[in-house]
């Protein structure tokens, strides 16, 4: 019985001397080894130089830059920077940079793909020709503050994405940067994460979702890009206060996007460039593909050549409250179910709508209408845009609206809005990350 009690009272002795311990090192001490040699819970703090190597993490550590981004890790041009095998990790204030750009071998500045949860990934400055960082099969991770830029020597589709997120769950990303990558945030089949205040420019996309679901995405900004929010075949997805500006083709663009609501938006100057003119290639501002019962309420579309466009089946979509604001077209809509695009009362605001308000309820006493079988043929054939202003098409057009039986069915709202409804969203609250109007 003695002997079992100095045994206990040895080992308590053990634990309770054992403490995690901090250590300093410079470009001239082996990384690696300290690395292998820590205990969990052990600090690493990089004094300024350049690391060399592929760095792996293999303990619960925080390895963090005694001056923010002057400890550079160089993995010279192949694999990952750092590769984190283990639970409980800190990467903070580091400069990676040159890795690999093997995309099949999914190389990146930071990687991990072995489930690891509780990772902390703040304030770290990346810049590759791969994925910036990669986070696969993991939880309850927040990825803070980082900056990440690709190589714009490479074309942009063999580019890594900045941020890649594969099959996590409680994922926070938030107050990142990222430019010049493939794109900016990419998540797929991943569930219950939060993508909040980002900035991302210079991309084909600023957030592209893929075959996740319950996710939020609030207050980012995305600018000069292909698309700033491409949402794919998701669902339950809550994206909120977002600002996208200088997109070429979408604004947001939606195919396959169920149960969703896409609200308080801003979508500003979406135009395809001269030189990448095409037929059938304009800048739209909301493109609604194959989608059924959204959400879309109280966004704001300025200056786009379609402001909205729904096609492929896109029907059973609440849309009111909205702004279409200076849009070349406002409204294509290839189907002839009737829509309302009104919901109790609350209709959009139309900036060509020609209508009166006489009795000063704030909506037109006329419903707003903005297509008819016209619209509808040229879609059809885009050779007959070069008819549309000769006195047959003109005809057609007094025909159809002295008699409306023979117009075909569509986009109507019954009480569009007489003034911009969402010109206070900055006042109301919606802060847009990086981006001051």
């Amino acid at each position: 019985m003695l002997n079992r009690i100095l045994i206990f009272l040895c080992l308590l002795g053990c634990t309770l001397g054992a403490s995690a311990e901090t250590w300093h090192l410079t470009p001239d001490d082996e990384l690696q080894a300290r690395l292998d040699s820590a205990a969990d819970g052990d600090t690493l703090i990089l004094a300024d130089g350049i690391y060399r190597g592929n760095f792996v993490i293999k303990h619960a550590i925080s390895l963090r830059a005694e001056h923010p981004h002057q400890a550079v890790i160089d993995a010279g041009g192949q694999g990952h920077g750092l590769l984190l095998t283990h639970s409980d990790v800190e990467i903070t204030d580091l400069a990676i940079e040159h890795w690999g750009r093997d995309l099949t071998a999914q190389n990146a500045g930071i990687y991990s793909d072995q489930g690891a949860s509780n990772l902390v990934i703040r304030n770290n400055r990346l810049k590759g020709d791969g994925f910036g960082i990669w986070l696969q099969k993991g939880q309850q991770i927040k990825v803070l503050g980082n900056h990440v830029r690709g190589n714009t020597e490479l074309r942009s589709s063999d580019r890594g994405n900045g941020i890649q997120l594969s099959i996590v769950q409680q994922v926070e990303v938030a107050d990142n940067d990222v430019a010049e990558t493939r794109d900016g945030i990419y998540i797929i089949s991943s569930q219950n994460n939060v993508i909040r205040n980002n900035t991302m420019h210079d991309l084909r996309y600023g957030i592209h979702y893929m075959y996740s679901h319950s996710n939020q995405v609030l207050n980012n900004y995305a600018h000069h890009t292909r698309a700033g929010y491409a949402l794919m075949s998701s669902r339950l997805l809550t994206v909120s206060g977002n600002l996208t500006e200088e997109s070429e083709d979408y604004g947001f663009l939606m195919n396959f996007i169920t149960s969703s609501t896409i609200s308080h938006n801003r979508i500003k100057q979406v135009w395809t460039k001269p030189e990448h003119k095409a037929l059938g290639r304009e800048g739209k501002g909301l493109f609604v593909y194959n989608s059924g019962y959204n959400n879309i309420s109280f966004n704001r579309v300025d200056t786009a050549e379609i402001g909205i466009h729904l096609t492929a089946g896109s029907e059973n979509t609440q849309v009111y409250g909205n702004d279409f604001i200076n849009n070349q077209l406002q409204v294509k809509y290839v189907s002839n179910t009737p829509q309302e695009w009104s919901l109790d009362g609350q209709g959009n605001f139309w900036s060509n709508y020609l209508g009166w308000d006489l009795n000063n309820d704030g909506h037109g006493d006329t419903p707003f209408e903005p297509n008819d079988g016209i619209d509808k043929i040229v879609w059809q054939y885009p050779q007959a845009k070069v008819l549309l202003d000769s006195p047959a098409l003109l005809l057609l057009r007094w025909i159809q609206k002295q008699f409306p039986v023979l117009k075909p069915a569509g986009v109507k709202d019954s009480f569009p809005a007489m003034g911009p409804i969402n010109a206070s969203n900055t006042e109301a609250g919606l802060t847009l990350a990086g981006h001051q109007e």
